[in-house]
């Protein structure tokens, strides 16, 4: 298919949509060697702030890609989170204190939307890549085992032929749309408000602040000081049933003061929108995949939304760089969808629960916001850093708890939940600087001298690098066992080390067997 007059052009990867999940993945696929074009039809980058946590998991990204040390000075840096019920703030639950340990960046780091874009887009024009914006998705037709698009420009209309397309345009995703990809789910009926406050009274600073009330709740999140130095706070509520046309700055400001005793002097931003709960029927049709929020909207209950996109992104570029080198074949692709597909269910599921019980006017409900944090959030503070549940606690806030299936398991764990396998690579300490060579890779902790020379014999027939570590740290790696470590630092199966190589050609997560295609434009 071509389209009449437009001039054609060839690339492995079009990337439709330059949000935080586009450019995400746009820089992994640049710097990974993968041709491509990224096309969004807005006139530029977000300027307005939207979404803005960032957990542990997508540090640990930003620190893979190399652009940790920028998003680390302009982050702020949440120490605690401080629930209350209307004036009244209760005890802080450290958070930072909790993912000590598990991660080299725990807590949550608060910085908005715009502020990631700019960053991540700074990275791939260093890299050699750019957006093309006020280019517009027209047409999407997949034909001979590719994709075909019409992109509508300044200068008019052009086709793009590309062996894989993603969709990352957001929750009213054209390319969802052309794919005929159901977006199922429910649209909440309350209006919620959104005020980038300055100089904001009645709470407490460095800290999230979660307030409920009878009919209302406020969510607060520490932002970055204004350019004149006065302290920013992005403060969320919730306006009530079917009020949306009422809804304005004055009358949110009139209800944070009454309910919550919570006041600013002036904003930066102030927008109404709807929650909405819905996930695609599927992350991939045929040579077409979505991303972000194209794939899957919620609330904004736990800020995990634009970090879900993130890590979709991180996922899939590398599936689509061993394709495309011809590494691996075109079916692992099918494992962005079960790998990632859950994870957006989970966290719908999780996020809504929530969101109703906090939204909640029964009177049940009500009391239970009323009454139960004041009493569990002191004893939660004095034990949770002292128990494994803590832990366990932080690393599913900080997302470095997602766990996917593979069959590589060492036996004796398969059929069950590995403790590592299928999972990020558990944090050592001194681990983390392999993971920033972006390659599968080996590795060997606290072995004895037999098991390091198997490990080495198996490592050359497999053609990886193979790292070794004195210590599993207070971790669940195991000492004397090999793990397949993949490029986005899951791992992909475990085995001992003279058992490796068969273990490994099992799981098909990796075939020594395969070697990259030499393709024009890849380097």
């Amino acid at each position: 298919m071509t389209h009449e007059g437009a001039a054609q052009e060839n690339v492995d990867v079009l990337v439709v949509g330059a949000g935080p999940t586009g450019l995400m993945l746009a820089n992994w696929l640049v710097k990974l060697g993968v041709r491509i074009a990224v096309v969004d039809g807005k006139d530029g980058p977000t300027v307005e702030s939207r979404a803005l946590g960032v957990h542990s998991r997508s540090m640990e990204i930003y620190d893979q890609l190399g652009v940790v040390d920028r998003v680390l000075a302009e982050a702020v840096r949440v120490q605690s989170i401080r629930q209350g019920f209307e004036h009244a703030s209760f005890a802080a639950v450290p958070l930072a204190r909790l993912g000590r340990g598990i991660t080299p960046y725990p807590g949550i780091y608060i910085l908005e939307q715009s502020a990631n874009e700019r960053i991540l887009g700074d990275n791939l024009r260093a890299l050699g890549g750019s957006v093309r914006w006020r280019h517009r998705l027209s047409s999407l037709e997949q034909a001979d085992g590719s994709v075909h698009a019409v992109v509508d420009g300044p200068d008019g209309s052009s086709t793009i032929r590309a062996r894989f397309a993603v969709g990352c345009d957001g929750a009213s995703s054209t390319v969802r749309s052309l794919c005929g990809t159901a977006f199922e789910g429910t649209t909440s009926r309350q209006s919620f408000y959104l005020v980038d406050a300055v100089s904001v009274g009645g709470l407490i600073p460095a800290s999230i602040n979660v307030r409920l009330g009878a009919t209302a709740f406020l969510l607060a999140f520490p932002m970055r000081p204004a350019d004149d130095g006065r302290t920013g706070q992005r403060l969320i509520g919730i306006a009530g049933d079917d009020d949306a046309p009422a809804i304005t700055e004055d009358f949110a400001r009139r209800r944070m003061a009454e309910v919550f005793g919570v006041t600013y002097e002036d904003s930066r931003w102030f927008s109404t929108y709807r929650v909405h709960h819905r996930i695609a029927a599927h992350f991939r049709t045929g040579a077409v995949f979505l991303a972000g929020d194209a794939a899957h909207v919620h609330s904004p209950v736990g800020a995990q939304g634009m970090n879900t996109g993130l890590q979709d992104a991180h996922n899939l570029a590398f599936k689509l760089d061993d394709v495309v080198s011809g590494r691996a074949p075109e079916p692992l692709l099918d494992r962005y969808e079960a790998e990632r597909r859950p994870v957006a269910v989970r966290l719908l599921q999780t996020t809504d629960t929530v969101f109703r019980g906090v939204t909640s006017t029964s009177g049940t409900a009500v009391l239970v916001r009323r009454f139960v944090p004041r009493v569990v959030v002191p004893v939660a503070v004095a034990v949770l850093p002292r128990l494994p549940i803590g832990r366990r606690l932080a690393g599913y806030l900080g997302q470095v708890r997602i766990h996917y299936r593979m069959d590589g398991s060492p036996p004796g764990r398969r059929g069950r939940r590995d403790a590592v396998v299928g999972r990020r690579l558990p944090w050592t300490g001194d681990n983390v600087e392999a993971l920033r060579s972006s390659t599968w890779q080996l590795h060997l902790y606290a072995a004895d001298d037999a098991a390091a020379r198997e490990a080495g014999v198996a490592a050359d027939e497999l053609g990886l690098p193979l790292h070794t570590f004195a210590a599993t740290g207070s971790t669940p790696l195991r000492a004397g066992l090999l793990y397949l470590v993949r490029p986005d630092g899951f791992v992909a199966a475990a085995a001992a080390p003279a058992e490796a190589v068969p273990a490994f050609e099992a799981t098909r997560a990796y075939s020594p067997t395969a070697r990259p295609v030499e393709k024009e434009g890849r380097s």
